[in-house]
């Protein structure tokens, strides 16, 4: 009988850090649609104003997005791609198209069910020649690793991760399926494969080093700074101290605090009170917690003193939350 090996690899420790990271991912469909477009088409996509994300499939025939930037992105059938930071962009049939006449989510449509609704402008167009869509508008956040949507690009392709995460083909082609069959049901089935693979798409950003998030990448790949950041993430309620993290580091406090703030650009400090905050406002809002709980939970000794650091955070109090305002921090 051989032993194991006490230590862990830095491959099986990368892993369990971008996991213990991504618990406090949400990314949830608040309302998704079916299009049918008919050649040659040009609409709005998004707001300016709407920061929700935004994500898009094509399920038969090819459409260019036309990014806020000005970026251009050729779809064609069975690809798809997520905007995590919303605003307004364009969908044509060519990006040599004029001009958006319309807003797409502004088209009349008809529901399918609760979440879903069905959009189409081509009834005399032969089924076979229509543009096939599927869109969803996100609510997206990724709780104590929120630092990192900024960093994220303006367009995500799918198309690009296939060849590493050969598991997304199965579900891209059965949301093609779906939304082109129409078979008893698809509705609900393309809405939860749009969410698993809009998630697929930020894990697999996350894993592959984060667009090269300089710091960010030196925090998932430094083995000593992950075990202080898997320590925080795992016990946000514990009384910790610079000097407990040094520690958990095996360096000194000095070594510690500077090493920390390069990396992830905050001192531990803050960063501990931000995630802190991040997981109060989801308790809260979403979960229904008291405000007087979350703090407990959070390691304050009274609610005062956790709405004070909750202000000093967000910009506004914990009970603007709980009166069932939305926050955005």
């Amino acid at each position: 009988m051989h032993d194991h090996p006490s230590e862990t690899s830095p491959r099986s420790r990368d892993a369990d850090l971008v996991s213990e990271l991504l618990l406090g991912m949400r990314l949830v469909g608040i309302d998704y649609r079916r299009i049918e477009l008919a050649e040659p088409f040009s609409y709005s996509f998004g707001a300016q104003d709407d920061l929700r994300a935004k994500f898009i499939f094509v399920a038969r025939g090819r459409t260019a997005l036309i990014a806020s930037g000005g970026e251009v992105h050729v779809m064609g059938a069975g690809d798809a791609a997520l905007l995590p930071h919303g605003g307004l962009h364009r969908l044509a049939s060519s990006p040599d198209n004029p001009a958006p006449c319309a807003d797409l989510t502004a088209l009349p449509s008809s529901p399918i069910c609760p979440s879903v609704k069905e959009i189409r402008t081509c009834e005399a167009t032969p089924p076979e020649e229509r543009v096939v869509l599927f869109s969803a508008c996100m609510d997206f956040d990724l709780g104590s690793m929120h630092p990192l949507v900024a960093m994220m690009p303006e367009v995500m392709r799918v198309g690009t991760l296939t060849d590493r995460y050969p598991e997304i083909l199965p579900m891209l082609e059965a949301m093609a399926r779906e939304a082109r069959d129409g078979r008893a049901g698809y509705a609900g089935i393309l809405a939860r494969l749009a969410d698993v693979v809009a998630a697929c798409i930020v894990r697999a950003w996350v894993e592959c080093g984060c667009g090269d998030a300089t710091g960010w990448i030196a925090a998932l790949r430094d083995p000593r700074l992950g075990r202080v950041l898997l320590a925080l993430h795992r016990e946000p309620g514990r009384n910790w101290s610079v000097a407990e993290l040094a520690r958990e580091m095996g360096v000194s406090r000095s070594v510690f605090a500077e090493r920390f703030l390069d990396v992830t650009g905050v001192t531990p400090v803050r960063y501990l009170t931000e995630m802190r905050m991040r997981l109060a406002a989801d308790w809260i809002a979403r979960e229904g917690v008291p405000i007087d709980t979350a703090a407990h939970r959070l390691g304050y000794g009274s609610q005062a003193a956790f709405s004070r650091a909750f202000k000093r955070i967000t910009g506004h109090p914990p009970s603007r939350i709980a009166a069932g305002m939305t926050a955005q921090i």
